[in-house]
């Protein structure tokens, strides 16, 4: 069997291997295998490409392999799972700077060896799209891990005449397309692309607030998939269109889910503004007074329930206390309580966060409820315990038209018996603005460490037990 028949071959078993992998993603059960095909899939597309020798010699193949295999195993084993949205954030950025530079090399190849016949309408349309969104896509996702890291404001960042400028710099990008479609030979237009797409990134992102960060990763992700088809038209590679294409169209798909979690129209995400607090609400929230409670009040609460709904959050995922809470919904189930997980599509930093979270703790996949599912539920519920979340149980949501997160779909907590908040401080959440949840006369407050806290309160469970 000759190599090129090879390849092709190995190329079909990949795309095949994703294709099923993504289905098997789309159940937390199966996951995991999804998961393992996936990576199987992109071994075997990159062995294939790696076939042709004419790619780089094969000497500088195994020096790559080598780094890019030792900072993978590194980042795989050091970054903390609280530290996964930016991790996100960056492979974004990388995925779609990566497309940009093959599609600017490529040009260059092209244009040093005087084949501008190569560069005929569709090769050069490709070129610009890889460019503009691979490009836009790395400086966009650098803003993104900025503000996940907290290196750049989480808030929104507006001027006036940013969406003039954002709409000018597209049409440059669009009228420098055009040029490099008809000019191939001037390398001007390639290079004007590359910079105005860079800038026009940042732009779209800084206006975007930190509560839509879980819909800008998605949306991102997508943009990174998109760039890949693009770039596997410029190569003539079948392998980077299809996977291109399936992440794209991924992507896509969960940006429009998380889009329908926040009851908010994809354009208005696009465009920022989420996440900045009027005077009125900020006027509301203080007057918030709150109860707070201690670790064995708490214990002597949970001793006597027949359920518990736990909604986790991202302060869960600071604290790592995920293992604590697994502690106590297996003591609380030894006794006879009903408990479950209520999961906010945007919990947390990314969507499925908070799934990824409890499943490394080992938490059943069966006691995971998704909000639709679960609301009703609250009413006839002895103990919501919310540890971390914030905005996602915010009933200003609901109540409150002034509010920065009126009609986006919340957890309604506030109709269980009892509501016992875990939590550091009063900060505000991601969205930067007050919770009117916890001034609510069933609402109490478990302020410290959740880590810390909870075990103190599986603690004073286990020796009421004893007693």
């Amino acid at each position: 069997m000759d190599i090129p028949l090879l390849i092709h071959l190995a190329y079909l078993i990949a795309a095949i291997l994703f294709i099923v992998g993504i289905k098997l993603l789309g159940r937390p059960s199966t996951a995991r295998r999804g998961n393992t095909l996936s990576a199987a899939a992109m071994f075997i597309a990159i062995v294939a490409t790696l076939l042709n020798q004419q790619v780089l010699s094969y000497t500088e193949i195994a020096v790559t392999v080598l780094v890019a295999s030792t900072i993978g195993i590194y980042a795989a084993r050091k970054v903390a799972m609280t530290a996964m949205p930016e991790m996100i954030a960056l492979l974004n950025g990388f995925g779609g700077l990566a497309s940009a530079l093959v599609s600017t090399s490529e040009y260059w190849r092209m244009t040093q060896e005087g084949d501008f016949e190569a560069i005929h309408s569709a090769v050069g349309i490709s070129m610009a799209l890889s460019i503009v969104i691979g490009a836009v896509t790395f400086s966009g996702s650098m803003v993104a891990f900025g503000k996940l890291r907290g290196l750049v404001s989480g808030k929104s960042v507006t001027f006036r005449g940013q969406q003039v400028l954002n709409a000018l710099l597209l049409c440059v990008a669009i009228a420098c397309s055009v040029m490099l479609v008809v000019h191939p030979e001037t390398h001007t237009w390639v290079l004007s692309l590359l910079g105005v797409a860079l800038v026009l990134g940042i732009l779209a992102v800084i206006p975007i607030g930190g509560a839509d960060m879980p819909v800008v990763i998605a949306l991102l992700n997508s943009y990174t998939g998109i760039a890949a088809a693009a770039t596997g038209f410029v190569l003539n590679n079948h392998m980077l269109i299809i996977t291109g294409a399936l992440v794209g169209a991924a992507g896509l798909i969960l940006t429009q889910i998380m889009c329908k979690a926040m009851n908010r129209s994809l354009i208005s995400v696009v465009l920022g503004g989420f996440g900045q607090t009027t005077s009125s609400a900020e006027a509301e929230a203080n007057d918030i007074v709150v109860k707070e409670i201690g670790t064995e009040e708490s214990a002597m609460l949970f001793d006597s329930v027949s359920s518990v709904i736990i909604v986790p959050g991202y302060g869960m995922a600071v604290a790592q206390a995920q293992h604590a809470v697994r502690e106590l919904a297996e003591l609380l189930e030894e006794r006879g309580v009903s408990v479950r997980f209520a999961i906010h599509p945007v919990a947390g930093r990314m969507p499925g966060h908070m799934n990824v979270l409890l499943a490394e703790a080992n938490i059943p996949y069966d006691k995971l409820v998704e909000m639709e599912r679960i609301n009703d539920e609250f009413a006839s519920t002895d103990i919501a315990l919310v540890i971390g979340a914030n905005d996602v149980v915010n009933p200003a949501a609901k109540t409150n038209p002034n509010s920065p997160i009126f009609g986006m779909p919340v957890l309604h907590v506030e109709n269980a018996q009892t509501v016992i908040v875990c939590k550091r401080g009063m900060s505000a959440g991601y969205a930067g603005i007050e919770n009117e949840l916890f001034g609510y006369p069933n609402c109490l407050m478990l302020f410290g460490d959740a880590k810390a806290t909870i075990t103190e309160v599986v603690n004073e469970l286990a020796d009421h037990h004893q007693r």
